[in-house]
C-alpha cells in the first residue's frame, strides 16, 4: 500500500501495530492490551484525518495509485458476464475508453468509462485515461446500440481530460465531445453516470450527461484541474491547493451547486483501502437508481434530463 503525505500518521500506526503482533508471536509476552490500544488509536486517527480533508487532499485521493479504476468496477459488478466491444468503425479502437455489455444480477447494462493504467507500461497503453476523438465516437456508438435494444447505460468517469494532442484536434476532438453531449441529452434509454476519480473538463462531459449523476466521496469534478488553474492564474503550480479550494470541485460542492444528484460514501480510508466495500456501494447505487428510472416514461425522462442541464448555472437574485 502506498501512502499520501497526509496519510503518514496512519502508516506509522500500522507499522507499530504490525511490530506489536510480531513481538507477541515471537515471545511469551502478552501484547493484547497494547495492540488493542494501538488499534483504537489507529481508528481514531483515520476518522480524524478523513473527516477533515481539504479539497486538494480529495484530489490527491482521487489519483491514489491503488484506487480502483473503471475495469475494476466492471469486473467486480459483472464478473464473467462482461463482454468488451471495440472500435468506432472509423479510425481505430481507443484503449483509453472502454465499453461493453455486462449484467448485474439479471439486468443487462452497457458500461462505458475511461480506463487508466496501473504501471508505466499500461498507462502508456491506456494513454493515461485521456481519450481521443475515436474514443468518444466509440462511446456514442455503444450508447446508440444500448438505445436500440433498450439497455440502460452506466458511465464511469475517471480522466484528467480528453487528449489535447495535435492529432486529436485534427480528427475533431471538440466536435466528438460536443456530439456526445448533444446525443446523450436525448438518448432514449436511462443513463447513470458515476464519477469514480477525476472528472476533468470536456473529457468528463463527453460521457457525463446522465439522468442521475453521482460522485464517489473522494472524487472531483471541474472544468479544469487545480494545477492548470494555478498555472493560468498564478503562473505557477505552487497555488494548486488554493485553486482546488476556489474551483468548488468536491462532491459536497457538486451537490450544493446542483451539478450532481448524490454522493456515494467511500469506506473509511478511501476507496483504495476497502475495494470490496466501494464496489458494493456502487452496485447498490446503480441497482436502486435504475429501479427508480425504469418506471419513468422515456419522453418524460428525456425532458427531465434536458431541463436538468439547461438549468445548471441559472440563479435568481
Amino acid at each position: 500500500m502506498e501512502y499520501l503525505d497526509f496519510e503518514m500518521p496512519i502508516k506509522e500506526l500500522k507499522e507499530q501495530l504490525a511490530k506489536c503482533y510480531d513481538i507477541g508471536k515471537e515471545s511469551d509476552v502478552d501484547v493484547t492490551e497494547t495492540c488493542s490500544k494501538i488499534e483504537k488509536k489507529l481508528e481514531a486517527t483515520k476518522k480524524d484525518i478523513y473527516k477533515n480533508l481539504t479539497p486538494w487532499q480529495r484530489v490527491q485521493l482521487s489519483r491514489h495509485p491503488n484506487r480502483p479504476y473503471t475495469l475494476d468496477y466492471i469486473k467486480a459488478l459483472c464478473g464473467d458476464t462482461f463482454m468488451e466491444l471495440h472500435g468506432d468503425r472509423s479510425v481505430k479502437d481507443d484503449k483509453a475508453m472502454i465499453g461493453g455489455l455486462g449484467k448485474i444480477g439479471d439486468q443487462s447494462f452497457m458500461f462505458i468509462g475511461q480506463q487508466k493504467g496501473y504501471n508505466t507500461k499500461t498507462r502508456q497503453y491506456r494513454n493515461f485515461g485521456m481519450a481521443n476523438p475515436e474514443g468518444y465516437r466509440k462511446a456514442l456508438r455503444l450508447m446508440r446500440m444500448a438505445e436500440k435494444f433498450g439497455i440502460p447505460v452506466v458511465t464511469f468517469v475517471d480522466t484528467p481530460g480528453a487528449y489535447p494532442g495535435l492529432e486529436a484536434e485534427e480528427r475533431g476532438q471538440g466536435e466528438a465531445i460536443a456530439r456526445n453531449i448533444f446525443e446523450m441529452s436525448r438518448l432514449k434509454t436511462p443513463i447513470i453516470t458515476i464519477i469514480i476519480g477525476e472528472g476533468a473538463s470536456g473529457g468528463a462531459l463527453g460521457i457525463g450527461v446522465g439522468d442521475k449523476v453521482f460522485m464517489l466521496e473522494n472524487s472531483w469534478y471541474s472544468v479544469i484541474s487545480p494545477e492548470n488553474c494555478s498555472s493560468i492564474l498564478w503562473r505557477s503550480w505552487e497555488q494548486k491547493e488554493k485553486a482546488a479550494e476556489a474551483l468548488k470541485l468536491t462532491a459536497e460542492d457538486g451537490i450544493k451547486l446542483k451539478i450532481v444528484d448524490g454522493i456515494i460514501k467511500e469506506p473509511s480510508g478511501g476507496a483504495h483501502s476497502d475495494r470490496e466495500g466501494t464496489f458494493e456501494a456502487v452496485r447498490n447505487q446503480i441497482i436502486s437508481t435504475y429501479g427508480e428510472l425504469k418506471s419513468i416514461d422515456i419522453t418524460e425522462m428525456i425532458n427531465t434530463r434536458m431541463d436538468k442541464y439547461a438549468n445548471i448555472g441559472v440563479f435568481k437574485e
